[in-house]
């Protein structure tokens, strides 16, 4: 598992990250406090506060380079 930090402030780059990353295998997971959402629903993110940055969990074997590639426009430095 890798776990990064990342920013959905808008409804388009909400909409953006899951086109994003619904093109990968693999599972992710959006954590806010006690709230594990699948990242892959646009309803689910919208019921986290989506104001401030979000723990994004990644598990994946393999492809982990094109994932970040893709998840570059939403990282934040840490």
């Amino acid at each position: 598992m890798t776990s990064v930090k990342v920013s959905l402030s808008s409804i388009d780059k909400v909409k953006a990250f899951v086109n994003d990353i619904s093109g990968f295998p693999a599972d992710f997971d959006l954590v806010a406090g006690r709230y594990v959402i699948d990242a892959k629903s646009i309803m689910g993110i919208f019921s986290l506060d989506i104001s401030k940055p979000i723990d994004l969990n990644i598990y994946a074997d393999e492809g982990m380079d094109d994932i970040m590639a893709a998840l570059k426009p939403y990282l934040v430095e840490e």
